[in-house]
């Protein structure tokens, strides 16, 4: 079965949100306020708890979606996509067209926009950005793959962008409206990536970069000379809010605390067990599911055990999801069928592949020489099958879930020993290897997350060598079809299951709460919320 929204079309010309999604079961916009406060006004200090530390408010290098409700405001990109359609729509790009083989992309830019220094926007700045992202490599974990093949960008005049790739590049499209490529002014790009994380930035958006200070807060400031906008928000020019702090709040039961006691007018990451009784408070959710790679363990290949595909196709059907989002979350979650949320462009249900089946699992280990030990964890030549799970704690729940997933595990006879890591040091762990099963999720509203992901050429987060995966991933990025993409998607879906690459668990949702006196806050495509359209009573 197919997912609910339309694959994008490519060959039409734009006329007058990007890690996601379509609504859940709690309302995907802001709930009308009260009587007497319908109206806009400006002015206001808004104060957002986020559950981790960002570590780099850089737009083109953010990494996690803490990092990205503060980078969005910095910057606009070129286009926005609509959250409920997956329509691409204008922004900072009045128009478009792509060519038939979808290798060139002409983006005819609006008038009158400026970064926040006065510098001109215009097609050599379009030029700087996508020519920075693709130095940085690896540091712009997503950009290196949205611009992967790009041969540059011609400035055919000051408000006409050419961005040429010398591959199709069905994906690029929908990139260009994430906050990865979203528009830095030039003199931002000149300086380094590693003071970038921490600023100064000259952007494009709504809102300036006051300060970073790691480890605590993000302040923001108005734009008084901001004169854009996306063609979905409610109004143009200025934001209403004065400022917004991000302010860094690990634990979720203090952010919840600090937003029922008034001290917080907004929080990120809202704990399952949380969200009855902020609802019984009165406070407000907004919830939306993440498009993109569900909460999985994706294996590392490369290691002994996790490199057993009878070890991986186990522990596939070894996990009871349905008592993973009963027990531990709520009913805002979903959990998984396929390697691909339900919420994303091309997504296939696959979940006869993941059928919950601990007998099944059994023989599987069996049959492969996994023998049970003196304390039911199996045993192959002498090397127990006791597994090292790297988590970080940027989601209240991991640990739980995990811990409940370890149980299940154990009673087909595997060991799972839980690491529990900074986001920094869980980020290394990745890079050296140093684990066999890695606990995460990647939000995109593109089905093309499963090539950053699996890739060879980029994340390559299981570590795998798998042609026919490497052909049916370059497949899809390049095809300009839709039809012939959605059917490469559904095969490298498939692929990624059948070899249990990815061991997928819940579909992400990201669930906000916000007090009675803060209004029209917005999310985008990839869930992100949005502040430019939002305002205190």
């Amino acid at each position: 079965m197919s997912g609910s929204r339309r694959p994008l079309s490519l060959f039409t010309t734009a006329v007058a949100l990007s890690l996601v999604l379509a609504a859940c079961s709690s309302s995907s916009s802001t709930p009308s306020p009260g009587a007497g406060s319908s109206r806009p006004r400006a002015g206001g200090h808004l104060t957002f708890a986020l559950g981790s530390d960002p570590l780099c408010v850089d737009p083109h290098q953010a990494a996690t979606n803490d990092a990205v409700y503060a980078a969005r405001g910095l910057v606009d990109s070129l286009t926005d996509q609509d959250p409920t359609t997956g329509r691409i729509v204008p922004w900072l790009a009045k128009s478009w067209q792509v060519s038939q083989d979808a290798s060139t992309f002409t983006f005819h830019l609006r008038d009158g926009a400026t970064f926040s220094d006065g510098t001109p926007i215009d097609a050599l700045a379009v030029k700087a950005n996508f020519d920075a992202v693709v130095k940085l490599g690896a540091k712009s974990i997503f950009g290196s793959g949205y611009l992967s093949g790009y041969r540059g960008t011609e400035v055919v005049d000051a408000h006409t962008a050419k961005v040429v790739f010398d591959h199709p590049n069905a994906q690029f499209l929908q990139a260009t409206s994430t906050t990865t490529l979203g528009l830095l002014g030039p003199a931002s790009l000149e300086r380094s990536a590693e003071s970038l994380c921490t600023g100064p930035l000259v952007g494009s958006g709504p809102f300036l970069l006051d300060r970073y200070t790691p480890g605590r807060s993000v302040e923001l400031s108005r734009r008084a000379n901001y004169t854009g906008g996306s063609s979905l928000w409610k109004h143009t020019g200025p934001a209403y809010l004065n400022a917004i702090t991000f302010t860094v709040v690990p634990e979720s039961g203090v952010r919840t605390g600090s937003l029922e006691s008034g001290q917080i007018d907004a929080i990120g990451g809202v704990a399952p067990q949380d969200e009855a009784g902020l609802k019984a408070q009165g406070e407000k959710l907004l919830a939306r599911s993440n498009p993109g790679v569900p909460v999985a363990l994706s294996a590392n290949a490369a290691r002994p055990e996790a490199g057993d595909i009878a070890v991986r196709r186990a522990l596939e059907i070894a996990v009871d999801r349905k008592q993973v989002v009963d027990t531990i979350l709520s009913s805002s979650y979903l959990p998984a069928t396929s390697s691909l949320s339900s919420t994303t462009d091309d997504y296939r249900d696959n979940s006869g592949l993941l059928a919950h089946d601990p007998a099944r699992a059994e023989q599987i280990l069996d049959a492969a020489g996994w023998t049970p030990g003196p304390d039911g964890i199996r045993v192959k030549n002498g090397v127990k099958l006791d597994l090292k799970v790297i988590l970080a704690p940027n989601f209240g729940p991991n640990q739980s879930v995990l811990e409940l997933v370890q149980q299940q595990l154990k009673k087909v006879g595997i060991g799972v020993t839980l690491r529990i890591l900074t986001i920094a040091d869980y980020q290394q762990a990745q890079k050296s290897g140093d684990y066999d099963l890695a606990w995460g999720n990647g939000t995109r509203a593109d089905p093309d997350i499963l090539r950053t992901a699996f890739s060879s050429k980029l994340l390559n987060l299981s570590r795998v060598q798998d042609p026919e995966l490497e052909k049916l991933l370059d497949a899809q990025s390049s095809a300009a079809d839709p039809a012939k993409r959605a059917e490469d998607v559904a095969a490298a879906q498939r692929r990624v299951l059948e070899q249990a690459y990815q061991i997928p668990v819940f579909e992400m949702t990201s669930v906000y709460a916000l007090s009675a006196r803060v209004h029209d806050v917005s999310l985008g495509s990839s869930s992100q919320v949005q502040f430019h359209d939002a305002w205190l009573s």
